[in-house]
Order: structure tokens, then sequence, then C-alpha cells
């Protein structure tokens, strides 16, 4: 069996105001051309497909798009992530048959898609856990379980909970040396030791956390196609097949983040953006991952210096590159903005950041800083020069007049 796996698509999103349609649809149409060169099984998409819960027309008709060509080669399984509306996104998923699963029902992870061999046998069965928001799904999985009060009020015991359900399905069907079928697993959800990148909404809202990924590793299952976090990586101490490779294999499953086809932050400059191709073998293992690099629309990258260097020949390659602009120096350039945007057209920020300034000039702010002193850093970060007392006036005026509105 051969599965691909993808994620955070977040369509509909733009970066530093830039329209990012254009390079999301052409990454589509590179994901169905993989599909069908790789003549793969199914294509599991795990969670963020829009980048917010109400998208806009362009992005929905953009995934009924992408969507019906796929189905038109494999089977798709997508579960939604904390970017999506679980109603909205299941909303049309009876309308491509049974090569379309949305699923969005967290009580639901016991039951699993049935990925069909040649001959019609299952080849793969596919177990999903959409985002689980503590407070949205305690209640239903408790529930589910046969508890008697709602679960706690955390992400690691309500998914605690789903991959119980999992578990107990899986057991069943394998027991009595029945022939085994590998199982995955779809999840969305900020597993511990996976690297974050800026562009993330946090889980932590709500007394949402991280969970261990031991609660993966008994489970059962061969794979675990995750979701959330924008770079591609496996999951610390999760199970590597090319180093266990003529070798005994070491126990549990190969868990892996897909992350996002697209860079959504500066953060994201360095990373690697790709699909992974995810093979099992005869006896059900994850036998091979091969990462195929996604569609790069134009590369990100940072630029800093005094005004001539930024300027200058130094930076000459990267012109036509997304770029995030500093300028140093002892006073803001006037009209810096337009000066370096004419040079670097596709510059998203351009900052200046003033030399000669004292260690620890601006400290960490916390909720009992000062506003107004917060607010005269600013301008002396800004401008390279302290506010003057008429400036500071004014300041404190606007400060007062917010605090009255509050």
């Amino acid at each position: 069996m051969r599965i691909l796996h993808t994620s955070d698509w977040h369509l509909g999103r733009t970066l530093h105001g830039v329209d990012l349609s254009g390079p999301q649809a052409r990454f589509l149409d590179h994901l169905v051309e993989l599909a069908s060169a790789e003549r793969v099984d199914a294509v599991l998409v795990s969670g963020d497909v829009f980048d917010q819960a109400l998208p806009p027309v362009g992005a929905v008709e953009m995934l009924d798009d992408a969507l019906a060509r796929l189905c038109a080669l494999t089977r798709v399984v997508i579960i939604p992530g904390n970017h999506d509306s679980p109603q909205r996104l299941g909303l049309n998923a009876r309308l491509l048959g049974e090569r379309l699963r949305i699923l969005t029902r967290p009580s639901r992870a016991g039951e699993s898609v049935v990925v069909p061999e040649a001959d019609g046998s299952a080849g793969l069965l596919v177990h999903a856990l959409p985002y689980l928001d503590p407070d949205m799904t305690r209640a239903e999985l408790a529930e589910a379980v046969g508890a008697d009060e709602p679960l706690a009020r955390s992400h690691e015991a309500v998914v605690r909970a789903a991959l119980g359900l999992v578990r107990a399905a899986l057991t069943a069907r394998r027991r009595g040396g029945a022939e085994r079928v590998p199982a995955v697993v779809m999840a969305h959800e900020f597993v511990t030791g996976g690297r974050a990148s800026d562009s993330e909404r946090d889980l932590r809202i709500g007394g949402v956390d991280s969970v261990p990924a031991a609660l993966f590793s008994s489970v059962g299952a061969d794979y675990v196609a995750l979701g959330h976090l924008h770079g591609p990586q496996a999951v610390a101490g999760s199970r590597d097949p090319d180093a266990d490779r003529g070798a005994c294999a070491r126990p549990g499953p190969v868990m892996r983040y897909a992350g996002s086809p697209l860079a959504f932050s500066f953060s994201e400059k360095d990373q690697r953006k790709s699909t992974a191709v995810v093979d099992f073998d005869a006896s059900g293992a994850v036998s091979r991952v091969r990462l195929v690099p996604a569609p790069v629309p134009r590369r990100l990258s940072d630029v800093a210096g005094g005004l001539d260097e930024v300027l200058g020949r130094r930076f000459e390659a990267r012109r036509d590159d997304w770029v995030r602009v500093v300028v140093t120096g002892a006073e803001r350039p006037d009209d810096l903005v337009r000066t370096v945007r004419r040079v670097f057209p596709h510059a998203l920020q351009v900052l200046f950041e003033p030399t000669g300034r004292g260690p620890g000039a601006s400290g960490a702010i916390g909720r009992a800083s000062d506003p107004l002193r917060v607010a005269d850093e600013f301008v002396e970060q800004v401008s390279g020069r302290a506010p003057s007392d008429a400036e500071h006036a004014v300041l404190a005026q606007a400060l007062e007049a917010a605090g009255r509105r509050g």
C-alpha cells in the first residue's frame, strides 16, 4: 500500500498581506500530479485545510476543484484542524461518494475507513482524530468511552480517550490470528517534542496543551499522520524506517508531521516543504517514507545592514525574494520603506534597528509593564531617539483617552 500524507494547506491565508491563492493552486496541481505519478492508494490530509472557519469563496472553490481531481484518481481522507469548521468542511462530503471521507466526529475515532487492495480486500485501516478542543469534545468522548462524568479539561485527556477507542477497535479486529492489516491514525495535535514555527496558532488557549508522543505508541498503529506543526518532521523517538532497514524493526509507529506546503512566516524560511509518500510492506509495517519537495513560489530570506549595504551588491541575489529587511543606523532614514522597495520590490517587512543603544534598553514586556513607558520605548526604537516632552505628553493623553473608552 502507498499513501500521500499532507496537511496544513491553510487555503485563504495571506503572507504579510500577499495573496497566496496562486501558490496554493500550484501546490494543489502538484499534489494531483504526484498522486497520479505515484499511483497512491489514498491521500490523507491531516487538518487545517482552510485558514479560517468561514473561508473565502475562492478558497472553497479551490478545494472543491482539487478534491474532484484527486477523487478521480484515488481515495481522499480529511480531518479538520483547529483553523477549520468541522461542519463547513464536511458539508459536501457525500457528493463525491465513497472516494472522499471527511471525518469530523471525535466519538467515531474507533470506526475505520478501509482502503482496499486491488482485489477488493482490506489493505489499510485509517482512524481519524479531528482537532479535539477539550471544552467542545470532553462530554461527547466521555459518553463514547463509558465514563460517568466529563473528562478532565485538558488536551491530553480527550486525546487519550479518543485513542482508547482506536486501540479497542484495532485490538478486536486483530484478535484471533487473522491476517494483519496495517493501520494509520490521523491527528491534528501538538505532540511533545515537535518543533514549532511562528505561524501556528497556539493550542494552549482554553486549557489546551501538547500531548505526549507515548499516547500514540501503544495504540497499534503503524503510521501516525500528524498535522498542525508547519515544519516537516519526524516526532522524536518514533520509529525510523530507514534506520530499521536490514535490522530488527524498533516497536512502535512511524510518526510524522507532513508540514505546510508553503511557508507562512519567516521562521520557516529554511524549511524544505514537502509531501510524504509512505509505503507499507507485506507485513503491514512502514517500509519507506520519501519526502517529495513542494513547489516554491518565491524564496524567503533576511537582509540586514546599513542602508548603503542593504541597497548595494551584497544582497543582489535576494532582490527577487520575499524578504524581511532590517536597516541599521544611528537615525532612521527618511522614506525608508519606499527606498527599500525600489530595490526589493517583494519586501514583506522593512524594519529599522537603531545602533549605539546600551544593553537592556528595551526589556521584556509583561502584564505589569507601564504602558506609557512601553510607548516611549517604542518611539525610541523606531526613531533612534527618546520622545520629546511634547511627544511624551501626546502619548500620555492618548493612553488616558483609550483607558476611558475601555
